[in-house]
């Protein structure tokens, strides 16, 4: 198989970790070719345009991508372009596994959820935002429809049953937001039943979040609205061991993007010392959303013995003294064997 992808290495750190990873999915042999494109403030100096149209094309192109972090400038009445990408391709389901790994001296050890978060509408919106003119009531609204909530929470039912998981949770405020929570809790309800074979569980948010501190292991796949998923997700990144470790895809009808969670760092960028395993597991995600299953599980298999075994060579974040390169040529030498 032969298939090109867009990739945007991003700012900060983002070529170092982009340049690993993509020596790593070289020596998987994947058959991928790379079509560069920019965006970030490296596309803002050299282009005018954060986002700049040649981008977005190789993106709608190729209909997959592998993105580095990005910075939005603060201010200035610039759009997150994360946010951006996400509506121009309509990329819905932001999905965030969660799973734990060797010598990161995280809390647990068994930890394997996964966030299915609905990407598009809900508070992230920002409709209706008013500021009163004597600055004393801010108002935002929230919306939720029936058909997004139905292709979030159908996409997580159908991530359950190819990926054999047993469980979803669809996480709510239905209590007090009665019409916009309600909605979404209500259209999960109707959708579960088309999946008598996977457990069906619903869970209020503040509940959710003392839970997965708690009793993490009685989660499998998790689905709820857009701000709700963005605090979960963190949160269950930090179980283990923080966004150094979280991959984040972002999947619509026509195009999926890949990207490390985590900020672009510009205060270790150059060093050598950014730990490149949040896009190495995006890439491995990516593989499995090319069709190459065994690939992305070979590749995650050998980002867990390289952090197990090879101490030496890991980033100092995990305890290690090695770099971003030596930490990528020792998961290379595992996935060439």
């Amino acid at each position: 198989m032969s298939k090109t992808i867009a990739v945007i290495p991003g700012d900060g750190i983002g070529p170092e970790i982009m340049t690993a990873t993509l020596r790593v999915l070289d020596a998987l042999d994947c058959g991928l070719s790379y079509d560069t494109v920019e965006a970030g403030m490296i596309a803002l100096e050299k282009h005018g345009d954060l986002l700049p149209k040649a981008t977005l094309d190789a993106i709608a192109k190729h209909e997959v991508a592998l993105k580095g972090p990005l910075t939005t400038p603060v201010g200035g009445g610039f759009t997150s372009i994360n946010v951006t990408l996400r509506r121009h391709f309509d990329l819905y389901a932001n999905v965030r596994p969660a799973i734990s790994f060797p010598g990161t001296k995280a809390r647990y050890e068994n930890i394997d959820i996964i966030t299915v978060r609905e990407n598009t509408e809900g508070a992230y919106l920002a409709e209706g935002q008013t500021l009163s003119e004597d600055g004393e009531v801010a108002t935002s609204m929230i919306r939720n429809t029936r058909k997004g909530s139905a292709r979030i929470v159908r996409y997580a039912f159908e991530m359950a049953v190819k990926k054999g998981r047993k469980k979803v949770t669809a996480v709510h405020k239905a209590n007090i937001i009665k019409t916009a929570s309600g909605l979404f809790l209500n259209v999960a309800r109707e959708i579960a039943k088309e999946y008598p074979q996977i457990e069906f569980n619903e869970m209020i948010v503040d509940n959710a979040c003392m839970q997965l501190v708690m009793r993490p292991e009685q989660f499998d796949v998790i689905v709820t609205t857009n701000l709700f998923g963005d605090i979960l997700s963190d949160l269950c990144a930090g179980l283990v061991g923080g966004l150094g470790l979280a991959p984040g895809d972002n999947i619509g009808e026509h195009a999926a993007i890949f990207e490390a969670v985590h900020g672009s760092a510009p205060d270790i960028a150059g060093k050598g010392v950014a730990n490149p395993c949040a896009l190495l597991l995006a890439a491995a995600d990516m593989l499995d959303h090319l069709g190459m299953v065994d690939k992305g599980t070979k590749l995650r298999q050998a980002i867990r013995d390289t952090m197990a075994n090879d101490r030496d060579h890991v980033t100092p974040d995990l305890g290690g003294k090695g770099s971003t390169q030596s930490f990528g040529e020792a998961i290379v030498k595992r996935v060439k064997a």
